[in-house]
């Protein structure tokens, strides 16, 4: 079994956890988080980023300052779950930038979109001009967000 595809060590995993809580650690700060030196850490780092666990560094931003505090979850059913309608459904909500994650599920409808906007009137232009012309968007139903509880990026790192 080659390293990439070995499970995580310890070390590792405490990599990832450090990161993930902040991104902007310099080298030398997270080496010694994890207890390593500089040159063997960003050696781990690497690997992680080619293996894919680490799959690129953002800063989190505030919705509501940006103008996208209204959240919307939008059930999408289609006319039909060909592989032709479904590729295409999906390379058009892609491109939407108000969406901001889309699921597909398994159950009583197709997809769970989590759309954001500024307000409720420019999400029901949004639904109306966008969202229902989607490729073989059959209906939709939508749920208002009246507050989030919780929503974090996080991934639990796994003890092991």
């Amino acid at each position: 079994m080659d390293r990439e595809a070995a499970p995580l060590d310890r070390i590792e995993r405490r990599i990832l956890a450090e990161l993930q809580r902040d991104g902007r650690l310099s080298l030398v700060a997270l080496a010694r988080r994890v207890g390593l030196t500089k040159t063997p850490l960003a050696e781990r780092v690497r690997k992680l980023e080619r293996a894919g666990y680490i799959r690129g560094y953002a800063a989190l931003l505030d919705p509501a300052r940006l103008g996208a505090g209204h959240v919307a979850l939008v059930q999408v059913t289609l006319e039909r779950t060909t592989t032709d309608v479904l590729e295409a459904f999906n390379a058009a909500v892609r491109q939407i930038p108000q969406v901001q994650s889309c699921h597909m599920v398994a159950g009583a409808f197709d997809y769970l979109l989590k759309v954001r906007s500024a307000d409720i009137a420019e999400y029901r232009a949004l639904l109306g001009e966008t969202l229902s012309a989607l490729p073989g968007v059959q209906q939709t139903h939508t749920f208002a967000v009246m507050e989030t509880v919780k929503d974090e990026p996080y991934v639990a790192v796994p003890e092991g």
